[in-house]
């Protein structure tokens, strides 16, 4: 492997304004596993991803954050469990592009701190 040359993203950050409700969000909701926290940090597991939340150190880094495309095997499935626990959905699952035999769905929501995020998925049709 290369030294000097980029080979993944490791880690995203995601500022947020109260870490208890936003590990509660990302944990409970998102359902995805707790790494480890701190008072200022969280982190969490996301196949060989960490998702960092973090208290912002001063007011530079309080902006929302990038979207993050969560990648699910079914949509409309995720969808339902997701909003059935309260999730915040801008819109239903809906198809966003078609390269062949393969649709990409998306659907995206706000988490507990107002970040916009999406779930995304994409589908052999026969």
């Amino acid at each position: 492997m290369e030294k000097n040359r980029i080979h993944k993203v490791g880690q995203i950050g995601i500022p947020v304004k109260e870490m208890g409700r936003a590990v509660h969000f990302y944990q409970n909701l998102l359902g995805l596993p707790l790494l480890f926290q701190t008072d200022r940090m969280a982190f969490f597991e996301l196949g060989g991803l960490r998702l960092l939340l973090s208290l912002p150190e001063t007011a530079e880094f309080a902006n929302a954050s990038s979207v993050v495309y969560f990648q699910v095997g079914d949509i409309q499935a995720m969808y339902a469990e997701l909003i059935g626990k309260g999730v915040a959905f801008t819109g239903e699952p809906h198809m966003v592009n078609k390269m062949g035999q393969t649709e990409t769905w998306m659907a995206f929501f706000r988490d507990s701190e107002g970040n916009t995020h999406a779930l995304m998925s994409e589908m052999k049709v026969e």
